[in-house]
């Protein structure tokens, strides 16, 4: 299958995994590393809404900017390679690791709509909840859920993504709306497993 390729001015769904379902966070101060990362490569070409950082995989929703710096214009992907390429050394040296710390490449879909994103929101800050990591998102610390209800000062586009759910307390519903129905499907698989 074809990859997206990145163009300016377009929303993508980021996502990626260790090599071998490896976890590619190892332990606490690895997220805190990897969204300086983040900060680093990809904001200065990139708006980010959401993102959500599990064990072995990662995922971000982004826009990519309508102007970018001149030596990315033609190699949007750049940023991103070189946040993998740095991200993976690191651990690689911190751990005395070798090879390839991801999956082959970044996984991207484009975004074609304003209810996709807000439905890959929803899913990107329940995936903790989904991959049985908390059965609470609202507390799961490496995500950007908590950062929608602060008011510190933040890299997210939050006023953006809280517009698109018209304010905080339908963004907050919305979330919950659709934690019942996780729950749910938990509950009869738990059920069936028994």
């Amino acid at each position: 299958m074809e990859k997206e390729i990145f163009e300016a001015g377009q929303y993508y769904h980021v996502y990626n995994r260790g090599n071998n379902n490896e976890n590619i966070f190892l332990e606490e101060r690895n997220y805190q590393y990897f969204l300086e990362k983040i900060r680093k490569y990809i904001l200065p070409i990139a708006d980010i809404y959401a993102y959500c950082l599990l064990k072995n995989h990662f995922h971000i929703v982004l826009r990519i900017k309508d102007e970018l710096p001149e030596k990315f214009k033609q190699k949007i992907h750049l940023p991103f390679s070189n946040l993998f390429n740095s991200y993976s050394k690191s651990i690689n040296k911190m751990y005395g690791r070798n090879g390839s710390l991801f999956q082959e490449h970044l996984q991207r879909n484009k975004i074609e709509n304003e209810k996709y994103l807000k439905q890959l929101i929803i899913y990107v800050h329940l995936n903790p909840v989904k991959h049985r990591f908390t059965y609470c998102f609202e507390s799961y610390v490496h995500s950007s859920y908590r950062a929608y209800l602060s008011v510190k000062a933040s890299s997210l586009d939050r006023n953006f993504i809280l517009e698109l759910f018209d304010d905080l307390e339908n963004f907050k519903f919305c979330h919950d709306e659709k934690r019942i129905i996780y729950e749910g499907v938990l509950n009869d698989i738990n059920i069936q497993d028994l």
